[in-house]
């Protein structure tokens, strides 16, 4: 039965001598659980490892520590997992220790997690069980080993009356360690520079920025190294240098954007602090803090362009809807091409041809004859339906106005441009664009529309920025560019470019057979418009109309239409035609006599009706003793405000 140890403070109280021999004899209580609780507990970092399947057993809490892995993380590891770098090394100090029963190594390396190498002893001890063998290891911090040498050496000099000296110095290497400690962790470059630009140290984040080991750096002239050209290469001289200033004039600098160059070549841009370093009222030197800022500026340059980008969409979109509202005000009636004659019969045929193209279209043919609408027709039925179909007035824009109105302007181009402007070629971009009236653009601007529809590039005025267009022209005008080109009057090579696909607009006179359904279309839609009881057109009606050389054609169609509609009787249509001067003023007077009282849309209608054959009268010349004004009787200025607020876009001349 196993023999209960005596109590030794009860043996010494009953002067009790215990014998030595007896006590080592005696079997120890739970001597499994005693070296658990020693391994786990031991100051130095432990390790149980099966070396046949390479296996750690058992893992005291300071080896953890130093491998800085859990416990549970550790065992799951290869021992030689550990060791990498010199698993040659392992070998042979395993070898040894089964070998001799014990091995040591100073060979054997482990890096901290910035990669520097720790400076450490490994102990192995050979171990068998039931014919299995194991290895005991332990590993020794000699740079601890050390510290605690020069520990012992302070206590020993304090018995020996040295203490205050040996504090003193084991505080000041603590400070140097804290202070070095925290330069290694820091995620901020930092170096130091003496009075003489000299580098006097530099962390290991500086060292990973820059490129440059601390030892290339300390000890040269830190300026000439990283700091001596501006971000476009020309010369940075250290008289200007923000660093140099910061110990020269005793304040600290602060610099947002400015680049460090890297041993390879490169410029880091980077924002900096630069702090004085005082000793005795004496500037010594500067410290200096940076970081990278690289992905931090490019970031921002990528949020600039992007908001550039959406400012730019938006100011499109805003002229976009602009302009499409406009049009909704001032385009015609007409929704589709009408008429059964052999002329409208070849136009349809014509668009269905070259509608699925990209080719150049010129609409020839008298005003009114609907040139806008077989462009419009040629729109829809092309692939670019689904963006806007740009119409140009170009009789209608200033000469002085032709470049801004075209591609656009910048801010401050000229006096009165007082933001940025898209032009109507980059409004239709990926759409049609139709210039009509194109042989009213003077002489001297048609070169640069030509530059233009060749290289499909263009710059807004006041700007040199080159931007790419992508469009499709058609071109419309009431003039023969062929007679102009050979009189001068036109670019021939102008001619050319627009002149791909020809399309001549008949006029009415020439297709009788078209008025009735015109007729009829105008009609409905004016009807519609004004709010008017729709009527019935007499075959007398027709005959009227038919018999007319309508040298309006059909805008003249329509505007006969509207009038006859408000001034009609009894639900009956009387059309009173230029040349029948007399049935009209009876007509009109007849009116008056019954007053009949007319709403005010009727009235406006009215005027834009009389205008518009005023202007037609005369040629479209508002102003002069034989202009339109003179003609109505009121001031030119006055019947240049109607024409513009009614949307009249008769073709005149001043």
């Amino acid at each position: 039965m196993p023999v209960k140890l005596p109590d030794p403070q009860a043996a010494r109280r009953f002067g009790v001598s215990l014998d030595p021999e007896s006590l080592r004899d005696a079997p120890l209580p739970m001597t499994g659980e005693l070296l658990k609780t020693a391994f786990a507990n031991a100051p130095e970092p432990l390790l149980l490892i099966d070396p046949l399947n390479d296996v750690i057993l058992r893992a005291n809490k300071t080896a953890c520590a130093i491998y800085a892995l859990t416990s549970d993380e550790l065992l799951k590891r290869a021992f030689s997992g550990l060791y990498k770098e010199c698993r040659g090394e392992l070998l042979v100090v395993s070898e040894e220790a089964f070998e001799r029963g014990h091995a040591w190594s100073r060979d054997l390396v482990l890096r901290r997690p910035d990669g520097s190498a720790m400076d450490l002893e490994h102990g192995f001890v050979a171990c068998k069980q039931r014919d299995r063998r194991y290895l005991l290891v332990s590993i020794l911090d000699l740079t601890s080993l050390r510290y605690r040498s020069i520990d012992s050496e302070a206590d020993s000099y304090h018995r020996q009356g040295l203490d205050e000296w040996r504090r003193a110095e084991r505080f000041f290497r603590e400070i140097e360690r804290e202070n070095q400690m925290i330069l290694s962790a820091a995620g901020e470059g930092i170096y130091g520079v003496n009075a003489d630009g000299i580098t006097t140290f530099v962390n290991p984040a500086a060292e990973a920025m820059l490129g440059w080991k601390a030892e290339e750096l300390v000890g040269s002239e830190m300026h000439s190294m990283i700091h001596h050209s501006h971000a476009d290469g020309t010369c940075y001289p250290n008289a200007s240098c923000p660093i140099f200033n910061a110990f020269r004039e005793g304040k600290i600098n602060t610099v947002d954007d400015e680049v460090f160059w890297r041993k390879d070549g490169k410029p880091l841009r980077v924002e900096y602090t630069s702090t004085p370093i005082v000793d005795d009222g004496a500037m010594v030197g500067a410290v200096i803090v940076f970081r990278d800022i690289s992905e931090r500026k490019q970031s921002e340059e990528q949020l600039r362009q992007a908001l550039e980008e959406n400012a730019a969409l938006r100011e499109r979109l805003e002229k976009e809807n602009a302009y499409l509202q406009e049009e909704i005000l001032t385009q015609s009636n007409h929704h589709e091409i009408l008429g059964n004659s052999a002329a409208v019969k070849k136009i349809l045929q014509q668009i269905d041809l070259v509608a699925p193209t990209d080719a150049s279209v010129l609409i020839t043919g008298e005003s009114g004859t609907g040139k806008e609408l077989v462009a419009r027709a040629i729109h829809q039925a092309s692939d670019r339906r689904d963006r806007p179909l740009i119409r140009v007035n170009c009789a209608a824009i200033p000469r002085e106005l032709f470049e801004s109105e075209f591609f656009g302007h910048v801010k401050g181009a000229f006096t009165g441009a007082l933001r940025d402007r898209v032009g109507r070629f980059e409004l239709a971009d990926g759409g049609t664009i139709f210039l009509d009236e194109v042989g009213e653009i003077p002489l001297d601007l048609q070169s640069k529309l030509l530059r233009v529809l060749q290289d499909r590039r263009f710059e807004r005025l006041g700007d040199e920025k080159t931007r790419e267009v992508d469009i499709r022209l058609i071109a419309a005008t009431n003039r023969n560019l062929k007679k102009e080109a050979a009189a001068g009057r036109f670019r021939e090579d102008l001619y050319f470019r627009i002149n791909v696909f020809p399309i001549e607009c008949t006029p009415l006179r020439e297709r009788s057979d078209d008025i009735p359904i015109l007729a009829q279309h105008f009609l409905k839609t004016v009807a519609s418009r004004l709010n008017l009881k729709k009527l019935t057109l007499t075959n007398a009606n027709i005959e009227t109309l038919r018999a007319y050389a309508w040298p309006g054609n059909a805008r003249e169609l329509q505007n006969v239409i509207e009038r006859a509609m408000i001034l009609a009787r009894h639900g009956r249509l009387q059309f009173h035609l230029p040349g029948d001067t007399a049935s009209a003023g009876k007509s009109e007077e007849a009116a008056t006599d019954e007053g009949r009282i007319l709403t005010s849309k009727q009235m406006s209608a009215f005027e834009k009706a009389n205008i518009e054959r005023a202007l037609l009268a005369v040629g479209g010349k508002v102003s002069g003793t034989d202009g339109a004004a003179a003609l109505l009787g009121m001031k030119a200025t006055t019947l240049y405000s109607k024409i513009k607020n009614m949307g009249i876009g008769e073709k005149r001349t001043a």
